[in-house]
């Protein structure tokens, strides 16, 4: 049994919460084991990743948030950069599944938020274990 690192930026946490449960049953479905780490934002994600790899605990990543547009540029910024940090990490042969949500507001969080509706947890959980199962295929 592997044990993955859901990685969360904890920025609203009602919409992480169902996030959360929707990776979390994706994982314990796969028969593996998980662990949660909290960052403040979405920006946080890449470095707090790359920072857990290094301890050897993970098999592999699954990254979570929601970034809603506001009234300012911040919105592309951090949306750019944690989606440029986290391909980076994958990149480099971390097995990460990305389900940090960029929505236009609220309504579209929680439609892709719920796991009875889109469950985009739970689909960055079953990206996740598709690229550890891959990369273990293809390790030297």
């Amino acid at each position: 049994m592997s044990t993955f690192l859901l990685a969360e930026a904890r920025f609203y946490p009602h919409l992480n919460d169902m996030l959360l449960n929707g990776a979390r049953r994706a994982i314990e479905a796969a028969g593996h084991k998980h662990e949660t780490l909290t960052v403040p934002g979405a920006l946080e994600l890449p470095g707090a990743i790359a920072l857990a790899a290094r301890s050897g605990r993970f098999c592999a990543f699954v990254a979570l948030g929601i970034v809603i547009r506001g009234e300012t540029y911040h919105f592309e910024i951090v949306s750019n950069e944690s989606a440029r940090g986290l391909m980076d990490l994958t990149v480099q042969g971390f097995a990460i599944g990305n389900g940090v949500l960029t929505v236009e507001n609220e309504a579209q969080a929680i439609a892709r938020c719920d796991p009875s509706q889109m469950d985009k947890g739970g689909a960055a959980a079953r990206a996740a274990i598709a690229l550890y199962e891959l990369r273990d295929k293809y390790a030297p």
